[in-house]
């Protein structure tokens, strides 16, 4: 049993590793999308963010060098990506079921790399687990631990509620959106009740990724626990095949989107782009825009919808 719980571990670390890059590849080959600019874009300089301006405004824009505040660009995405601030200033009896869930997916992913380090250290220099930074390692851990699956289960479960019981929501809630939850439940549930009521001498979660480091197959593993671990094991490989695997759309729609003001110059990459799309030939159910497959965009663009296309 201890044997395929590490196989199934290592498979569903590489399978959910491999599908968040290609995901990731997929989004950053998608064509060129349409800009919002929406202002301030926070790379822009301090005073302008301050009043929602842009380079734009200045005369002679494209004469001046482009100014880019990567510390301004840092602290809007660190905001958004660790605390969810729009969501708490637009829709804040959301956000407190949903900050929960992604805060405590935020610790269970630290828990997971510092118990990595730690059973990477313990496996190949034993002296530093055994001083103050072992020690401080240890807690950390079993803090971010405990307060993660803590979070995690509480606001799936009031996600979940959520879903169940408001009007407006249920419009767009669908099956998969509750299987998901119930999901995250279920298996965060199963791991959390498999470590606590493990019997005295069953192996922590240390000895465990040190005998997976190991390929130690002599310790035994409580059957609750390898439950735990294992349906979290598969949950973490399914993620990116689900629309949960907005962690990865969301740096793209903010960056290729939202925050995307560079300058279509003459003979530059976005030009190129363009003139490329212009070749594509569009299919669309839609009769006005006759996209029939044959036309190109370009036809398509310089056609008047009320007087369809030149015969």
């Amino acid at each position: 049993m201890t044997t395929l719980l590490y196989s199934m571990l290592c498979l569903s670390a590489v399978v959910g590793l491999v599908a968040t890059v290609v995901r990731a590849i997929g989004y950053a080959r998608a064509p060129l999308h349409l800009r919002w600019e929406l202002y301030p874009v926070p790379h822009e300089a301090p005073d302008r963010v301050a009043h929602g301006g842009s380079y734009f405004e200045q005369s002679n824009w494209w004469n001046r060098p482009a100014h880019f505040n990567l510390r301004g660009e840092l602290t809007a995405m660190v905001a958004e990506m660790l605390f969810l601030k729009a969501l708490r200033e637009f829709n804040l009896r959301l956000w407190w079921r949903s900050f929960p869930f992604h805060f405590g997916l935020y610790l269970l992913i630290a828990t997971a790399v510092l118990v990595l380090a730690a059973a990477v250290a313990t496996v190949f220099t034993p002296a530093v687990m055994a001083g103050a930074l072992g020690t401080v390692i240890h807690l950390l851990y079993r803090l971010t631990g405990v307060a993660g699956l803590v979070l995690t289960l509480a606001g799936a479960a009031g996600l979940l509620h959520r879903r169940l019981t408001d009007n407006d929501l249920k419009t767009y809630t669908t099956p998969g959106d509750l299987f998901n939850l119930g999901l995250f439940i279920v298996a965060l549930g199963l791991l959390a009740a498999g470590y606590a009521f493990r019997p005295v001498g069953a192996p922590d979660v240390l000895s465990l990724v040190v005998g997976l480091l190991t390929w130690n197959t002599a310790i035994q593993v409580p059957g609750l626990l390898t439950a735990g671990l294992l349906m979290s094991a598969l949950l973490a490989a399914y993620i990116p095949f689900t629309h949960m695997s907005h962690f990865v759309g969301k740096y793209f729609t903010y960056h290729a989107v939202r925050w995307d003001d560079r300058v279509n110059r003459r003979g530059g990459s976005i030009e190129r782009t363009l003139a490329e799309y212009l070749t594509f030939r569009p299919t669309w159910a839609a009769p006005h825009v006759t996209a029939d497959g044959v036309r190109t965009w370009a036809d398509v663009v310089t056609t008047n919808p009320a007087k369809g296309p030149k015969r």
